[in-house]
């Protein structure tokens, strides 16, 4: 058995892992990339496995960045089964023909300045349809229930405390005699979140993907109320005269948000504001929250009870029409105005920010974590102005961003849920991390648990062998792996930051190939 990691690997997006048993593929989510343009382009790349050989497919939840992609694998041949919990394709059935439509709206845009360029017309990577289409083919899945995909491969979905519906997979696999537990964390959430439970413990696993968003830092508002920094942020603002504009996932931040607005109306602290929801998608998603109390944790479930939900809370307006979004484009002030997308490369947030950051009396809001190269990073991190829509704006409205709102553990969060297996994994791999992070987790995980932690390349291949640690035979494999990654850039101009790394890993694992005597 091995397994290959296809995306989300030195990365945060893209989450894609391909494990392949003697006569069976099983594809571990099918995430897009994001964030820069190089990576970025490996949307458009072939599939490094043939769709129509795959076997099995299956998502820890309903993220673009873990199943973005899914609508191309069906378009180019995949015919396996498909499974994902009943929340996350409730959202999958809203999130992937809204990607399509992103997809459609962009193209379009780009040849009209290739047709003006006499260039050649683009097609889109899938289409609307071929989003809806799909999600058609997923069976719904419970939490805690095992699934036998046949004789010898078993999974199981528990949940992550990510986002409504997101789950860390367990898979048992047999062979021969031998049975082999791998258990793929997704995305886990903090403690404590609304509306979701917290992550489920999970105790044992011979393999354990785990993720490392977070694995350098912690949340910087952690200790802090994070309902008292939205109300000081809304209340500057309203003093100001201005609108309050957060950039907000469509997808449990939107929802996270009316949760604590709920809050500060409940304890008769929120001035005097309107607030809009000025996003189809978010619109939706909230719809699917109402229709899933049963996920919900025991804190949102009395503020039902009380009848105070914060999905329908007073005062709150939903933006459903383009004429509706477009209406607030004349809105001055006293406003709060959420939006995506999360990270204001697409979506309606881009034409509130163009009507906004450019007015000192205005402040855009932060609350999710911002890719390298995406327009959110570019705020966050000082630009005087950027480009949206052809046109340069001046950015002159306070940026501002609570880290508090995260859907993901940090530092300590990660190392947490790690600690409560009760006997050290036989291997594991970090993913889901830039390389900075990557570094952070491995050496915390070695200090802290004793765990020998291992973050795979793109597109790296490793043999899998029933609870074992990494030996040196094992390094070797992966040193031929990463070495004929390299040479398939022969004769050709590989991306400078790609050569880097694996230059790098190559050396890294070579120094103790040699210390091994291997």
């Amino acid at each position: 058995m091995q397994i290959t990691f296809l995306g989300a690997a030195q990365t945060v997006t893209g989450s894609c892992y391909l494990v392949e048993t003697a006569d069976k593929k099983i594809m571990v989510d099918c995430g897009m990339f994001q964030g820069p343009r190089i990576i970025r382009e490996r949307n458009y790349e072939p599939f490094a496995v043939a769709p129509q050989t795959v076997d099995y497919l299956l998502l820890t939840h309903a993220h673009i960045d873990h199943s973005g992609q899914v609508p191309r694998l069906f378009k180019h041949g995949f015919k396996g089964r498909a499974l994902a919990t009943d929340a996350s394709v409730d959202l999958l059935e809203i999130m992937l023909p809204d990607s399509g439509h992103i997809q459609e709206m962009e193209v379009e845009r780009m040849n009209r300045k290739a047709m003006r360029a006499g260039r050649k017309a683009l097609a889109p990577i899938y289409t609307a349809e071929d989003g809806y289409q799909c999600v058609k083919n997923f069976e719904r899945v419970q939490y805690n229930q095992i699934i036998n995909l046949d004789d010898e491969i078993s999974v199981r979905f528990m949940d992550a405390g990510h986002i409504l519906g997101s789950a860390i997979l367990e898979m048992w696999v047999k062979e021969g005699a031998q049975q082999t537990k791998l258990v793929f964390s997704g995305d886990l959430g903090s403690i404590d979140k609304p509306y979701v439970k917290d992550p489920t413990v999970i105790e044992e696993a011979d393999y354990l993907l785990i993720e490392s968003t977070y694995g350098n830092r912690l949340h910087k508002d952690k200790d802090v109320d994070r309902s008292d920094k939205l109300l000081e942020i809304i209340e500057a603002t309203y003093r100001k005269g201005g609108n309050l504009v957060i950039p907000a996932f469509a997808v449990e931040r939107t929802q996270d948000l009316l949760y604590d607005i709920n809050q500060l109306y409940i304890a008769q602290k929120l001035p005097p504001v309107k607030i809009y929801i000025d996003s189809p998608m978010a619109v939706a998603v909230t719809e699917v929250f109402r229709e899933h109390p049963e996920l919900f944790d025991p804190e949102t479930s009395k503020l039902i009870t009380d009848h105070h939900n914060p999905l329908t809370m007073p005062g709150l307006n939903f933006s459903r029409t383009a004429d509706e979004s477009r209406m607030l484009n004349e809105v001055q002030g006293g406003a709060i105005i959420i939006s995506a997308s999360g990270m204001c490369d697409a979506g309606r947030i881009k034409h509130h920010l163009k009507h906004n950051l450019w007015r000192p009396e205005s402040t855009v809001l932060f609350v999710g974590y911002q890719a390298i190269g995406t327009k959110g990073y570019q705020l966050l991190n000082g630009v005087p102005s950027i480009r949206i829509h052809g046109e340069e704006i001046a950015v002159r409205a306070d940026i501002k961003s609570i880290d508090a709102y995260s859907s993901h553990a940090d530092q300590h969060g990660l190392l947490d849920w790690a600690s409560k297996f009760k006997q050290k994994p036989g291997r594991v791999f970090l993913v889901h991390g830039e390389p900075e992070a990557l570094n952070a987790m491995a050496g915390l995980m070695s200090a802290n648990l004793g765990w020998e932690a291992y973050a795979p390349q793109w597109q790296e291949t490793v043999t899998l062998t029933p609870g074992h640690e990494f030996t040196g035979v094992d390094l070797l494999n992966v040193y031929q792996s990463v070495a004929a990654k390299i040479e398939n850039y022969a004769g050709s101009a590989p991306p400078k930051q790609e050569m880097d790394l694996l230059m790098k890993r190559l050396k890294e694992i070579n120094t103790i190939l040699e210390q091994t005597g291997n």
